[in-house]
């Protein structure tokens, strides 16, 4: 089943089930916001929620894990803006 989410701003159709970090490498994004201190580019690094790479803000609540955060009609994902395609 198709369902809508907002990124950054920007409606994308997504697959229920789908988690945001899938639905964000779907349509080329493999990073998603940078480090504080050096700005480094960062994204899907485990995948199962051990680290803190793939944080998201997703309805106004920050810190989501991208990797673990399966997206539901109508969310309101932010990322920190990088869109490198890296």
């Amino acid at each position: 089943m198709r369902i809508s989410v907002t990124v950054d701003g920007e409606r994308l159709d997504a697959v229920t089930g789908q988690t945001v970090a899938g639905l964000l490498m779907s349509r080329g994004r493999v990073s998603w916001r940078t480090t504080a201190g050096a700005g480094r580019p960062r994204g899907l690094f485990c995948g199962i929620g051990v680290c803190f790479d793939c944080l998201v803000t997703v309805n106004g609540l920050d810190d989501v894990r991208a990797c673990q955060r399966r997206v539901a009609d109508g969310d309101v994902v932010e990322t920190g803006a990088v869109d490198d395609r890296r």
